[in-house]
């Protein structure tokens, strides 16, 4: 036997206690002060912190399967369903179905999980019914030909995976959410989490977004535990980070392996790397804000705006090479001298600094609001 699937009751995985409470407990107290610190936010900037996870989460989700979204598109799909001012990117069907998807897992994470939902969930994904130029089977469930996750050229193709029988699929998926249905009331959240993600990518019931799938249904079984309908940490926005890492325990233990011990330990350390991230991200939040306030009463056009807020969503020091007159032209859409003009407006009204350079190579950058008493 070469999978896990092989294996009879393959789903009746087992675990190390001892070794996966510490980590767990230590996982709980970062949450409880990510959530507390939450709950500190007015309702505006609450919603500017859930908009910039989502689009953090959407983006990375996607990334993870090599689909390169548009940030800009992005933040445009995620402020349109948020009500908030919407952006300047162009709108991007492919980011409105992921987006769209991973709101409903979480909005409605009370709601039922059906295969229903799920189908409906997979066609979002695919707007076109294609996945790059192939066309595919689109709000159901795959056909007979094997699944395979394959790496490497054409000839030197690896097998990491197959995934089980098109004749196991109906039942699996039936005993998957039964078990999603009956598990949220006697196990913990956060490993349930971890076990639906494995689980759901052991079936591998769609042609393609099971991964996505996958990620979705990690926020929505996180959202029950929390009991919250908003997330405020990106898990794949860390399973970026650690994608290779990401990629062989999941081999590993497809490979035959029903302790899963080491994918629970691996998951716990990637969700409070998320947290930890996240804290960043609404330390970020609440800098946009501070600066507007400052410069609420300050005369911008919407042109300055739109560079500013790059540099903003970029945070201190963050915006590579800082501002130049050049990057000014690309951004705001305007001819040198008139970024030349405007630039040194900025400049003049102490929203922007001069930082080093002559000529055209000046750079600067933002007179970044008080952080923590400094400057």
């Amino acid at each position: 036997m070469k999978y896990i699937w092989q294996l009879k009751n393959w789903h009746d995985f087992t675990y190390d206690i001892a070794a996966v409470m510490k980590p767990l407990g230590g996982l709980r107290v970062m949450q409880g002060k990510l959530l507390g610190r939450v709950a500190e936010l007015d309702i505006g900037l609450s919603v500017d912190a859930q908009a910039s996870i989502l689009v953090e989460e959407t983006v990375r989700t996607a990334e993870i399967e090599g689909q390169q979204l548009s940030r800009s598109a992005v933040r445009s799909s995620v402020a349109v369903k948020l009500g908030l001012p919407k952006g300047v990117g162009t709108p991007d069907r492919h980011a409105d179905g992921l987006v769209d998807v991973l709101l409903d897992a979480v909005r409605f994470y009370n709601k039922p999980l059906t295969l229903t939902r799920l189908n409906g969930w997979n066609a979002s994904l695919f707007p076109t019914g294609y996945t790059g130029l192939r066309k595919i089977r689109v709000g159901k469930l795959r056909g007979n030909e094997p699944m395979q996750i394959i790496s490497g050229p054409i000839g030197k193709e690896r097998v990491h995976f197959e995934a089980l029988p098109r004749q196991s699929l109906d039942e699996e998926m039936r005993f998957f959410l039964k078990w999603w249905q009956t598990s949220a009331d006697c196990m913990d959240g956060i490993l349930r989490s971890a076990q639906a993600h494995l689980h759901f990518l052991t079936i591998h019931p769609y042609e393609d977004g099971n991964g996505r799938l996958a990620r979705a249904m990690t926020d929505m079984a996180l959202a029950q535990d929390e009991k919250i309908n908003v997330r405020y940490y990106s898990i794949s926005s860390e399973i970026v980070r650690r994608r290779d890492a990401y990629y062989n325990i999941l081999e590993d233990v497809q490979n035959c392996r029903t302790d899963v011990t080491a994918w629970y330990l691996w998951f716990i350390q990637c969700v409070y790397s998320s947290i930890e991230q996240s804290r960043e991200m609404i330390a970020g939040v609440l800098l946009r804000h501070d600066f507007w306030n400052k410069h609420a009463q300050t005369l911008i056009t919407d042109r300055q705006k739109k560079v500013i807020n790059r540099i903003l969503e970029a945070g201190p020091g963050n915006f590579e090479g800082g501002l130049t007159t050049r990057k000014y032209v690309n951004i705001a859409g305007v001819s040198r001298a008139t970024a030349f003009r405007e630039i040194t407006d900025l400049v003049d009204k102490n929203i922007l600094q001069r930082l080093s350079g002559s000529g055209r190579n000046v750079r600067y950058d933002l007179i970044w609001p008080r952080q923590d008493g400094k400057q």
